[in-house]
């Protein structure tokens, strides 16, 4: 049985998506609130016992001058990758939300490994499309992560466990008088303006677009006590900055920036411990680093960023990749067709304005 969630069991909704291996926080309605320029909706099957077996949540936003929507279910759904049954009925309860919202196609990249070959053939009996996302970030959540199974471990077996590099450089850190602080409702608001002015810095130096100030502030205050802002102070100055969101079983690294000073004194690599030591606090299962390119070769220009995750220990985990259920096939390909239009605009006048600095590149984040 499908229902949509109401005002009345949105509590058993987030109840369920933070017990279940799968859930996410992308599935939350907390995350609905961050994207204010989205509809967030979500469904849910129960079984003969009247507990939920299965949800699904997704964004939904109106295309520019066109009389429909777009279906979005970021790291959806939550369920036995394997209950054909369950994927079905969400399958059938996302399909009237489509007619609801003259949605012409649903997105969504599932927390599933690519080597779950079960669940990508049950997706395409159910009429989805598959598409393999490419090596270097081309899907809307990265497809190649960096996971540590920090389930049940010390943080005396974690450290142990990184590479000598990785652990000198922690340690080094703290020799330098790096400081991290977890930011507060006494400076939360400060804070929030230097990393906001940090990032815009890396960005400018990495190639990549960020967001303003504005957005991390509403995701700090929407994601409440599961969203975290760590800075790192060298001489009492901000040098680096990260936010951490924990949601269920997990902690996921979201986004970092460093400035162009003092990095020789490794503030990331003391940032990364401390999330990770969070990871532990909340006896969670898995610490996520988030993206790394698939492509490993040591010419890719985000080599760097795979070594810095790799240091760490973690395992480095392949995704499905995305899925589509399409609705309405002329206009999904009309609307595709004007998106790939806008992002070369959009990334021409990134060029001219960094001074052709480079591609868009970097750790993708939602």
């Amino acid at each position: 049985m499908i229902e949509t969630v109401t005002a009345a069991t949105l509590p058993e909704y987030e109840e369920f998506i933070q017990k279940h291996p799968k859930g996410h926080f992308l599935q939350s309605s907390l995350w609905g609130k961050v994207k204010d320029s989205w509809k967030w909706e979500a469904i849910l099957c129960r079984g003969a016992d009247g507990a939920v077996r299965g949800s699904l949540a997704v964004l939904i936003r109106k295309v520019p001058m066109l009389p429909y929507t777009l279906m979005y279910a970021g790291r959806g759904p939550v369920c036995d990758s394997h209950d054909e049954k369950t994927l079905q009925e969400l399958t059938e309860g996302a399909a009237e939300l489509a007619k609801k919202y003259r949605a012409y196609s649903l997105m969504m990249d599932p927390d599933i490994e690519s080597s779950d070959v079960e669940f990508i053939q049950i997706m395409k009996r159910l009429g989805y499309q598959h598409k393999e996302s490419g090596k270097n970030f081309e899907g809307v959540q990265p497809n190649y992560v960096f996971r540590l199974d920090v389930k049940g471990k010390t943080e005396e077996e974690l450290m142990a466990a990184f590479h000598q590099k990785t652990r000198y450089n922690i340690r080094l850190a703290g020799r330098k008088g790096v400081e991290v602080i977890c930011c507060d409702e006494s400076n939360l608001g400060e804070m929030l303006h230097h990393f906001a002015a940090i990032m815009k810095e890396t960005g400018e130096r990495d190639g990549f677009i960020t967001r303003p100030e504005s957005y991390f502030a509403s995701l700090m205050q929407h994601m409440g006590d599961h969203a975290r802002l760590y800075m790192a102070l060298y001489n009492g100055k901000p040098v680096a900055g990260t936010l951490a969101i924990h949601f269920g079983n997990k902690v996921w690294y979201l986004y970092g920036a460093s400035s162009n000073e003092y990095r020789n004194v490794m503030p990331n690599y003391l940032l990364q411990w401390n999330m990770i030591q969070w990871a532990v606090e909340c006896g969670c299962d898995i610490y996520d680093f988030r993206g790394v390119s698939g492509d490993l070769s040591p010419e890719n220009p985000l080599y760097g960023l795979y070594l810095f995750k790799k240091g760490f220990s973690g395992q480095l985990t392949e995704f499905c990749g995305e899925f589509e259920k399409i609705y309405k096939p002329v206009v999904n390909v009309a609307v595709n067709t004007g998106m790939k239009t806008m992002r070369s605009v959009r990334h021409a006048n990134f060029v001219r304005k960094t001074k052709g600095k480079g591609p868009e590149k970097g750790q993708k984040s939602e």
